[in-house]
């Protein structure tokens, strides 16, 4: 069999796209990556590896039932987590803006990331589809909330050398923090 360069491009161009698209499993090391906060600032994961075990759990949409349910569970573990050495990282497709007025909304007391193109998403492997828009009442104020994507909505817990040591992909809202919870307590 003959290889020319054109059909090497294409081989290493789709090797490329599916280790792109391929999901994070327990045991794999996670890259690194950054994205704007609620508060508009830079986040790294490296600033946290070596230091906390980093729960990254992406959500569907800001300020809606099943994503504030989720929200809010964390919210009210936070000394639980605290106490197992763990942050808390939320990651949507909304806006920084969004983002502000879901923390402010519901006194969410850990950081939310902005993922509006979907790299975060791609590098875990979570399944992405067309964002959207919601309107909402915030505090007396009507709001039209845009989000560039809309996620699935996964859970993983990455460890202190950065490993995946938790992962579900068939996130039930209401049950996610105490899943959590429950595997913090095995490291």
């Amino acid at each position: 069999m003959k290889f020319t360069r054109t059909s090497i491009a294409l081989a290493i161009i789709a090797m490329i796209s599916s280790l792109a698209s391929a999901s994070l499993d327990v045991g794999n090391a996670v890259g690194t990556f950054a994205a704007n906060d609620d508060k508009g600032n830079l986040w790294s994961l490296d600033e946290h590896l070596g230091k906390k075990n980093v729960i990254v759990y992406f959500y569907p949409a800001a300020m809606t039932g099943g994503c504030t349910k989720q929200a809010c569970a964390y919210r009210d573990e936070s000394a639980s987590l605290n106490d197992l050495d763990a942050v808390v990282i939320g990651v949507s497709g909304d806006s920084v803006n969004n983002l502000k007025l879901f923390k402010e909304a519901h006194g969410l007391n850990f950081t939310l990331l902005s993922d509006i193109n979907g790299n975060i998403a791609k590098l875990f492997g979570v399944a992405t589809k067309d964002g959207g828009s919601i309107e909402r009442e915030i505090a007396g104020a009507a709001h039209t909330l845009t989000r560039g994507i809309t996620t699935m909505r996964w859970t993983f817990v990455i460890d202190k050398q950065g490993n995946v040591v938790y992962k579900d992909d068939a996130v039930k809202a209401t049950e996610d923090t105490s899943n959590v919870l429950a595997q913090l307590k095995k490291l």
